[in-house]
């Protein structure tokens, strides 16, 4: 008798511990109450496991933890490789118990660092301008394997540097987060929770092509940044970088980014990739303001960064800052994304697990 993938995918997935880090606060409450344990335990295993383990060992009975580890898995993904880019940005090779791989960004700013998490392995978006689309979707990934990469990439910079304050995250690695909305959300739900890893919402950056089934259920999770892969103002240019918006119109998109509730102050973003010779003349810039002039919006201008096999390619800083400048004339916000890690392919539209990624960096 021959098993499915699917079946033997279920089978494993049985026999696969629930993560610790996929626990909201009400999950941790049920799971103390079928142990037979006290609810005034719960602040101190909360600091323990996600501030202090010394908390843990002084106020949580052995029993308990012992207890504890036989139903949840508190490990966290190992990093099974590491490179570093001259700017100080860190790419993580980071693997999960069935084996599996994604990448994982630790990207230095002026003032704290910002983790770049991937929600799947690989991804079924296929965009023409992202490496990880030529590695196809794999799985979606769990909230305790978001949370996990996270929790990794943290206790590796609070070894490097001691001081430095908690990251910031952006859901802008391997991945459509809102192809696998249920997960994402429980994720940021964790993240934003004051007991848990209890990072403030707008330390959190959701990025997505556009994937409206996704995107309908944005409303109902907390509240985060949002920024949109754009790309061009023109539906037909769009979708030969986006091929799903085929299937999603910018118009369907924009109409549903357009009801949800921002906070004072906020703005959606609207990622621009500009690519020499294809999106960025004059009647691009046109485009841009009478889609954008009238919304809360924020124009985030992406150099392409290249990969092994790119079909495009990236403009000058001389041609960047013609265009930004056409942008601006036309009374948009606007900033230019600084390109960091290019050189070990952990740019943005830059991460796919496999050798080449690996041996063949881009500059």
């Amino acid at each position: 008798m021959f098993l499915t993938i699917q079946v033997l995918t279920a089978i494993l997935a049985s026999m696969i511990m629930r993560s610790a880090y996929s626990l909201s606060q009400v999950d941790w409450m049920a799971l103390l109450a079928d142990c037979g344990a006290s609810p005034f335990v719960l602040p101190f295993l909360l600091d323990g496991i996600y501030r202090s383990e010394a908390v843990l060992t002084k106020h949580v009975s052995p029993l308990l933890l012992e207890e504890l580890r036989h139903l949840l898995d508190f490990s966290l993904p190992t990093i099974t490789a590491q490179q570093e880019a001259p700017d100080g940005t860190v790419k993580f090779q980071l693997r999960f118990i069935d084996g599996l791989e994604v990448e994982t960004v630790l990207i230095p700013f002026h003032k704290r660092f910002t983790v770049c998490l991937s929600t799947q392995v690989g991804c079924g978006m296929n965009c023409s301008f992202c490496y990880t689309g030529t590695q196809g979707l794999k799985r979606n990934l769990t909230s305790g394997e978001i949370v996990g990469q996270y929790l990794a990439a943290k206790r590796w910079l609070k070894i490097k540097t001691p001081r430095a304050l908690a990251p910031s995250i952006v859901f802008m690695g391997q991945g459509e987060p809102l192809h696998n909305a249920s997960e994402v959300e429980q994720a940021i739900r964790i993240f934003t929770d004051p007991k848990l890893v209890d990072l403030g919402h707008r330390q959190l950056t959701l990025s997505t092509v556009g994937y409206l089934p996704g995107l309908q259920r944005l409303r109902g999770f907390p509240k985060v940044n949002v920024a949109l892969s754009l790309h061009s103002p023109f539906e037909e240019e769009r979708r030969l970088l986006i091929p799903v918006s085929e299937r999603f119109p910018l118009t369907a998109v924009l109409q549903e980014l357009d009801q949800l509730p921002l906070l004072p102050r906020q703005f959606i973003t609207y990622e621009y990739l500009m690519i020499r010779d294809f999106n960025m003349s004059l009647r691009h810039a046109e485009g841009l303001a009478d889609l954008l002039g009238h919304r809360k919006a924020l124009v985030n201008l992406i150099p392409f960064n290249p990969f092994p096999g790119a079909r495009w390619q990236r403009p000058s800083m001389d041609e960047v800052d013609v265009f930004r400048a056409a942008l601006v004339e036309r009374k948009l916000r606007v900033m230019v994304r600084t390109t960091k890690g290019a050189e070990i392919l952990a740019a943005c539209g830059q991460l796919k697990v496999n050798k080449l990624a690996r041996e063949h960096a881009t500059h």
